[in-house]
């Protein structure tokens, strides 16, 4: 297991590392540099950067110098000082716009990937065992239902019907007198609650392929000759289901912790922009269509390290909970 672990978290550094040059090349992909274009805004808006700013400017990121020093000139910014460079369209360092959206954006993922597993968990249970029965097929529609139709338009039809049959104002994650609040007890409440619907509406995407995945897993795993076995010995149907079948089946489950989180978080960008959210969706949306480059480098850089973190968490989870896997890396490792 320790070996898993140390060749796993080494080859996920390499892998932070060559996202972190691909993020970089994107940075450097528009025409002239960030001074050039942080000059061009200033003109823009009446303002004037002066000779000694430009040439800071200059210094700070090396842009006199070849793409290695830029690159190196970056990366041991953001890893000395966590700076990711300054966003000229909000004209602030691109860390503090960052570290704005980014929490609402991870509370955000993180409810609808616990909505998203205990939906499927809980109904992906059911479709096995009672395979076949109208509370199956009718599941089994509802999952394609929410995996079909678009994540906007059910956020459109979310807004409509809160409107106009529940006299609801469904936009924002603060109702309007919690907007400006201190923290509270009252205002985390009401952030949960106005969380619970654009949670449910990324999770529903997500719902229907995990259904069908421990569906089929489960209904495997009930066939296997271990299972006949128990219950020829008397064992509980409830207590043989929970102990046997359903840890082999949970690895789906564990394996889709690594692209769960950015799944999640491309997946608001429209979502947020409909629902008026403070995340980082429409914040990166943009930061691309306005060529932000340091503010959109960071955004894709940190969903490539939450996908490789996510990943090498899967991984050292499904090795401890399934010793099959540690056998099988063991053995090619050797």
């Amino acid at each position: 297991m320790l070996q898993f672990m140390i060749r796993r978290i080494g080859w996920s550094l390499l892998t932070v590392w060559l996202i972190s040059l691909v993020c970089f090349f994107i940075i450097q992909a528009p025409p002239g540099d960030f001074v050039s274009v942080l000059m061009a805004n200033a003109e823009a808006d009446g303002r004037r950067l002066t000779a000694q700013q430009v040439d800071v400017l200059r210094e700070r990121y090396n842009l006199d110098q070849p793409w290695y020093a830029q690159y190196w000139a970056w990366i041991w910014g953001i890893l000395t000082e966590f700076d990711f460079g300054y966003s000229f369209r909000w004209n602030r360092p691109a860390t503090d716009v960052i570290m704005e959206h980014l929490p609402f954006t991870l509370l955000l993922a993180g409810g609808s990937m616990f909505l998203t597993w205990i939906i499927a968990f809980g109904i992906g249970i059911y479709t096995a065992v009672k395979r076949y029965s109208i509370g199956d097929y009718f599941w089994t529609f509802v999952g394609f239902i929410g995996l079909s139709v678009p994540n906007f338009v059910l956020a459109l039809v979310f807004m409509y019907v809160a409107f106009r049959y529940f006299d609801m104002s469904v936009g924002g994650l603060f109702s309007p007198e919690y907007v400006e609040a201190d923290w509270s007890a009252a205002r985390v409440l009401d952030l949960l609650q106005n969380l619970a619907v654009p949670a449910l509406i990324i999770a529903t995407a997500g719902t229907a392929g995990l259904i069908r995945i421990t569906r089929a897993n489960l209904s495997d795993e009930l066939a296997q000759p271990y299972v006949m076995a128990a219950r020829a010995r008397g064992q509980r149907e409830n207590v043989l289901l929970m102990r046997y079948p359903v840890r082999a089946a949970m690895n789906p489950f564990i394996s889709t912790i690594g692209y769960a989180i950015p799944s999640v978080i491309s997946g608001e960008v429209i979502v947020s922009s409909v629902l008026s959210l403070p995340t980082t969706g429409p914040v990166l949306l943009g930061a691309l269509r306005n060529q932000d480059m340091y503010l959109a480098g960071s955004f894709l850089l940190i969903l490539g390290v939450l996908t490789v973190i996510g990943t090498v968490i899967s991984d050292l989870v499904l090795a401890w909970a399934d010793p099959r896997v540690r056998r099988q890396h063991s053995g090619a490792a050797q």
